[in-house]
């Protein structure tokens, strides 16, 4: 939304407003006025008009403006009610030079997670990547998957979801003694070992779906599986966003951030690596995101791999 729109929707929600005044305040003429409000409406804004001037009534579920309108961080936002990917959209933009800016769908039809596997992308998700240039070098950007964990985690808190994180980035719910599946993060990046040229975040969360349209092998659940009612979309994007905007600019305390949701810190894990499988008592996570694993022969420290959390062995 252009920054005329937005002066144009804050006048409106402080109350009637006359196309006159708006005009005089914003510099703009009076049919420009008539065709932002327009616009807006066609967004799905709802603004009355009548003697006292224009007054903003509501705000749309999901989309562009609706998640841009109050957003409390420098993002731009890309709507698409179906799309392929959305980080494949971001990477395109990415090559085009842009930055700060938010691809959003409220349906993916071909969706990837971590290791190409297939993420499944139903209407009523949130399916959203971040665009950004961070001024770090290629070796920390692992911090920003982090980062996105922590904002998802914090934001379905909010939202009476008891989340927690499995690393790197999974972000679960515990049910006994069952993990499901409620966020997955995917983080691409471009660049030369000294600085990162773009890195893009795609960040998947089952908002309004019912888990028994997902894959059973994810063991999956949602939002609103968990708490029996609706999420509100618009303001749990905005507060995702807000969050992983606040803790991009403060990368060297996103480790002790994840620490505070982290599942999988004192559990047995076993971790598949390209270099073989690494089993042991998960023990700490060290800065931009390595896994440190107690094995039977001493400490590992892991950077990458698909960790699996083991049932305790009885006494």
């Amino acid at each position: 939304m252009n920054e005329t729109r937005h002066r144009v929707l804050d006048a409106l929600a402080d109350g009637p407003v006359s196309g006159p005044t708006l005009a005089d305040e914003l510099d703009i003429s009076r049919s420009a006025v008539w065709k932002h409000v327009e616009a807006l409406r066609d967004e799905g804004f709802e603004i009355r008009s009548d003697d006292a001037g224009y007054g903003l009534d509501s705000v749309p579920e999901f989309g562009a403006s609706a998640v841009e309108y109050g957003l409390d961080a420098p993002f731009s936002v890309e709507y698409h009610d179906s799309i392929p990917s959305t980080n494949a959209r971001a990477r395109d933009l990415a090559a085009d030079g842009a930055s700060d800016t938010v691809v959003l769908a409220d349906e993916q039809t071909g969706g990837r997670g971590r290791l190409d596997r297939e993420w499944h992308s139903p209407s009523g998700g949130i399916w959203l990547s971040v665009l950004f240039r961070p001024d770090v070098p290629m070796a920390h950007a692992p911090v920003f998957t982090l980062a996105a964990a922590v904002a998802v985690t914090r934001a379905a808190r909010e939202a009476g979801v008891e989340a927690g994180i499995k690393w790197p980035n999974d972000v679960l719910v515990r049910h006994g003694d069952e993990e499901r599946k409620l966020v997955g993060i995917l983080t691409e990046m471009e660049g030369e070992a000294d600085r990162v040229s773009w890195v893009v975040v795609g960040i998947g969360v089952n908002a309004n779906v019912d888990p028994a349209d997902l894959p059973d092998d994810a063991n999956p659940t949602s939002l609103s599986a968990e708490r029996d009612e609706p999420v509100d979309r618009r303001l749990f994007a905005q507060r995702l966003l807000e969050e992983f905007d606040a803790l991009r600019q403060d990368s060297a305390n996103v480790v002790e951030a994840w620490r505070e949701y982290a599942t999988t810190l004192g559990k047995q894990v076993r971790v598949e690596t390209p270099g073989g499988s690494i089993e042991g008592e998960a023990v700490d996570i060290q800065f931009p995101g390595a896994l440190v694993i107690e094995t039977e022969s001493g400490r590992e420290v892991v950077s990458a791999g698909d960790c699996e959390h083991l049932r305790p062995i009885a006494e």
